[in-house]
C-alpha cells in the first residue's frame, strides 16, 4: 500500500464563516439502519475504476492515510452518536480525493455566497459513500463552492456512517467485499423501504434543515427553498429523509446517479432534477421507476441521462457529457423560480 502523510484544510472565502456553536437542541432517538441499506448506499469508486483524468477518479484505488483537515466551520448537528461503535473517525485518500469514515458526530458546514451574489437558495449537499465513508471533497466541497459561487448557500452534510475496521488494510478489505454486490437489487433495499424506518442519516439530514431555516436571516437564506442534493449514497439519503419524514418538506431534490427503482410519491412531493450515466454500473440499465413513479404522480421531475460518466462522476467526468449536469441544474432551478433574487 502506497502511504500518504497529506494534511489538508476546508478551506472559505471571508464570507462563508459561520458560527462554530453547536446547532443544540435537536434530539431524535437513534435507530439501527437495516443492513440491506448499506448496500443500497452503493458508492461510485469501487464500481470500475475510471480513466486517469476524471474529475476525483483515478485508476488507481489504493488508499493512504489523511490527516484529518480543519474545518473551522463545521457546526455539530447535536444528533448523537452511532449505537454500539467505538470506532474513532478517521480520513483516508483514495482516488487523489479526501474521504472520512467512521463518522460519529454530524455536522453541517456551510458554503455561503458573498452577498452581492445571494439569491436566498440554499442547498444541503449529502456526499456519498456506501453508508460506511463520505466522499467529502469530491461530492462535498467541491460542490458546495460551486454552487456559492453561483450565489447558492450550500451546506455539506456529514451525516454519520456505520462502522468500519480501523486499520486502513482491514478496511479496504471490508469495503471491497461489501462493493462486489453492491450492484444487485436482491442485496440492497428500496427507498421506499429504506424510508420505512428512521436511520441516523435520516436524522441527521432533518437537524440540517432546522438549523438552516433557524438561521436564514444571519445566512440571507429564504427558508422557503431550502433543497437538497446528494450523490450516490447521498442520494438515498435526499430520497429516504423526503420519502419518510414528510416534515422536512425540502423545497427541490437532486438525487445524483442514485438508484432509478420505483417509489411510493407523496401529493406534495417536491421537484426533482436526477442525473444518471447511461454506462452506470449500478443503476443503470434497471428501469426509470423513480421518473415514472414522478410522472405518475403528476410532480414536476426533469432527468438527464448521459451517455458516459460511470458511477462516481461527482461535478462531471472530463472528456464526457456528463460535465453539463451541473450547469443544467442551475438552469432547471433558475426556470423554476428558484433563483430569485432575496427581497430586502
Amino acid at each position: 500500500m502506497t502511504i500518504q502523510h497529506d494534511r489538508i484544510a476546508v478551506r472559505h472565502r471571508p464570507a462563508m464563516e459561520a458560527s462554530r456553536a453547536s446547532a443544540g437542541g435537536w434530539r431524535m432517538p437513534l435507530a439501527r439502519t437495516a443492513l440491506g441499506l448499506l448496500l443500497a448506499w452503493a458508492t461510485p469508486v469501487m464500481a470500475a475504476p475510471e480513466a486517469p483524468g476524471a474529475i476525483g477518479i483515478g485508476a488507481d484505488d489504493r488508499i493512504g492515510p489523511l490527516a484529518a483537515p480543519a474545518e473551522p466551520d463545521a457546526i455539530a448537528l447535536g444528533t448523537g452518536g452511532v449505537l454500539g461503535s467505538t470506532a474513532r473517525e478517521s480520513w483516508f485518500r483514495q482516488y487523489g480525493t479526501a474521504f472520512s469514515r467512521n463518522v460519529t458526530i454530524a455536522t453541517l458546514t456551510p458554503f455561503l455566497p458573498t452577498p452581492d451574489k445571494a439569491t436566498g437558495a440554499a442547498v444541503i449537499v449529502a456526499p456519498g459513500g456506501g453508508g460506511i465513508f463520505l466522499s467529502m471533497e469530491a461530492e462535498g466541497w467541491k460542490v458546495a463552492r460551486a454552487l456559492a459561487d453561483h450565489g447558492i448557500a450550500a451546506f455539506v452534510l456529514k451525516y454519520r456512517t456505520r462502522s468500519t475496521p480501523q486499520g486502513d488494510g482491514d478496511f479496504k478489505a471490508a469495503m471491497d467485499a461489501m462493493f462486489a454486490n453492491a450492484g444487485r437489487r436482491d442485496t440492497r433495499m428500496s427507498p421506499d423501504a429504506a424510508s420505512a424506518r428512521v436511520s441516523d442519516s435520516m436524522t441527521d439530514a432533518a437537524a440540517a434543515f432546522a438549523l438552516v431555516r433557524t438561521r436564514a436571516a444571519e445566512w440571507h437564506v429564504d427558508p422557503k427553498r431550502v433543497g437538497m442534493i446528494g450523490f450516490s449514497a447521498g442520494a438515498m439519503v435526499t430520497m429516504t429523509t423526503t420519502l419518510g419524514m414528510p416534515a422536512v418538506k425540502p423545497a427541490f431534490i437532486g438525487p445524483v446517479y442514485g438508484s432509478m427503482e420505483p417509489v411510493t410519491v407523496p401529493a406534495d412531493a417536491p421537484p426533482l432534477f436526477a442525473v444518471l450515466a447511461a454506462d452506470d454500473p449500478l443503476f443503470a440499465r434497471k428501469g426509470l421507476g423513480l421518473i415514472d413513479s414522478w410522472q405518475q404522480a403528476g410532480r414536476p421531475v426533469e432527468f438527464h441521462l448521459y451517455e458516459h460518466g460511470g458511477h462516481g462522476f461527482g461535478l462531471g467526468k472530463k472528456g464526457t457529457t456528463s460535465t453539463g449536469w451541473f450547469d443544467a441544474f442551475l438552469l432547471w432551478l433558475d426556470t423554476n423560480g428558484l433563483l430569485k433574487p432575496r427581497r430586502p
